[in-house]
């Protein structure tokens, strides 16, 4: 093992995730011949082919990345974490809430790192996570999405919270029928949950595709089919549409939270089991990086605001 480099661990990593070689030199911004003699060097000096045992050693990569990042951490920050980077993903609706809360901890409590955010879906976070571009990753998960999927062993995940999902449709009742309705009744009121089943006349707006996938589950549950006219992932939008009596939607609270919510649209809650998870997700051993270590805080501390009421 004394004579694994560790650039080594980047490169499996690169080759495993990328499937090939040319493609792995092109992400790491190296040449094919440059990453093909530093594979042979390793095979001599290792006395394995890198094949299996290749696989075995990509594995190892996010853990000997972690650490020797917190090695050089340590080195920085003796007597205090003066200096460090970090780099944070999160998904679109906790831009403009948790992440704001998130980097200010950061800002005030480790003022001498670093920080950079990228917006991207959940799946493409993990992928920054998993390719070394991304240090802690905000992501959700919803109920069954677990079916069949296989744990990533190099990652590690933390619930957060939940982040319950209302139904936003117009307040006069255009975009879809109202039956069996037990909410409040007025512009902008917020009522008692609502069953999809209710609205499946109604025309739907769909959002992300993880998002569409789970409404249309929802409704195949309800028993119906939605019937899906416009897509969009702007929040903002999509209220706007509702207000226009163009359809009715599904917007999680996060997305709400920062959402002017005009007199022509109506909020309720639906069945709790509908929730989404709010996760936060490191490679496995990086908690061990102090600046790492702040940004798990900064994010537990800003957890709080999956909690509350839904806006009206």
């Amino acid at each position: 093992m004394d004579d694994i480099d560790p650039q080594l661990f980047r490169v499996l990593r690169a080759v495993a995730d990328s499937g090939s070689i040319t493609r792995a030199a092109a992400a790491l911004g190296s040449s094919q011949p440059a990453v093909s003699q530093l594979l042979a060097r390793a095979e001599r000096r290792l006395g394995h082919t890198l094949t299996d045992a290749g696989r075995v050693l990509a594995d190892h990569a996010l853990h000997v990345q972690a650490a020797l990042t917190a090695a050089r951490e340590d080195l920085d920050a003796v007597g205090g974490l003066t200096r460090g980077r970090l780099r944070l993903a999160g998904f679109p609706s906790a831009s403009s809430a948790l992440v704001p809360a998130v980097l200010a901890r950061l800002a005030s409590t480790a003022p001498g790192v670093t920080t950079s955010y990228v917006e991207v879906e959940p799946p493409e976070a993990l992928d920054l996570l998993r390719s070394g571009e991304v240090d802690v990753a905000l992501t959700f998960t919803y109920v069954g999405d677990e079916v069949g999927s296989t744990p990533d062993p190099g990652l590690v995940s933390r619930a957060l919270g939940r982040d319950p999902l209302a139904l936003v449709t117009p307040s006069g009742g255009s975009g879809g029928v109202r039956t069996g309705d037990s909410g409040a009744v007025g512009p902008g009121a917020v009522g008692s949950a609502v069953d999809l089943a209710s609205h499946r006349d109604a025309r739907w707006i769909g959002g992300c595709p993880r998002c569409r996938g789970h409404l249309l589950a929802s409704c195949a549950t309800a028993g119906f089919t939605p019937d899906i006219v416009l897509e969009t992932d702007n929040a903002a939008a999509v209220v706007g549409l509702v207000a226009a009596g163009l359809g009715v939607a599904l917007l999680p609270r996060l997305a709400l939270a920062t959402t002017v919510i005009p007199a022509e649209v109506r909020v309720d809650p639906v069945d709790d089991d509908l929730a989404r998870r709010v996760e936060v997700v490191i490679a496995r051993g990086a908690e061990r990086v102090p600046s790492v270590r702040a940004a798990l805080d900064a994010v537990r501390s800003a957890a709080h605001l999956l909690d509350g009421p839904l806006p009206g």
